[in-house]
């Protein structure tokens, strides 16, 4: 599973890991630290119960929630996650946490939505004044979506934003815009359509 900015999310793989009953407890605490508020583990009262009666099954074709047995105890961003298709996970080529494949790609890498966001909307980002020309277009950053929290983090504010639809008048909106705006800018490509930033 991995976590983003817009939920957790539910991979297409699956990892198969063989742990030793005698092993078993010493293997949680070094899985699923307590510090960790994203990790989580049924009580160990119910694990030693379904080891002693030697409980067995077969991971399911499809892990959803009705697969899990006690979906109650399960967060609820991992409950409304197995409600959701899954998606294909990549280990992002800065800090390797899993990330959504294909969503964030910076210089040929999967990163995570912190890290691009962090790359590209930094002060060593691709930042510039005045107006694009039109091959500047064909090389803009393009990521699935911006998150507007981890870029006031950086000091960076969206300005505008045209829907995909308006792709034919997106260039001159943005031009426009950055004709009379005084500081750096920058266009970016998401999947909803085009958005300009700027460095407050």
């Amino acid at each position: 599973m991995a976590w983003t900015p817009t939920g957790s999310v539910v991979g297409t793989g699956a990892q198969d890991v063989g742990v030793a009953v005698a092993g078993l407890y010493d293997w949680i605490d070094r899985t699923f630290p307590s510090d960790d508020e994203r990790a989580f583990v049924t009580s160990i009262r119910d694990l030693e119960l379904l080891a002693r009666v030697g409980w067995a099954s077969t991971f399911p074709a499809a892990l959803e929630q009705s697969a899990v047995i006690n979906i109650e105890d399960v967060p609820d961003d991992l409950v409304e996650a197995l409600s959701r298709a899954p998606e294909p996970l990549v280990a992002c080529g800065v800090c390797r946490r899993l990330c959504v494949s294909g969503e964030f790609v910076w210089k040929e890498k999967h990163v995570c939505a912190w890290d691009f966001h962090a790359q590209v909307f930094g002060k060593r980002g691709p930042w510039r004044e005045g107006p694009y020309e039109a091959h500047h277009f064909e090389t803009l950053p393009s990521c699935a979506y911006l998150v507007p929290d981890l870029l006031a983090e950086l000091g960076v504010e969206i300005v505008l934003t045209i829907g995909a639809s308006a792709h034919a008048e997106a260039q001159g909106l943005a031009n426009a815009l950055l004709a009379h705006a005084g500081g750096p800018h920058m266009a970016v490509k998401t999947e909803a359509g085009l958005a300009v930033l700027r460095e407050k």
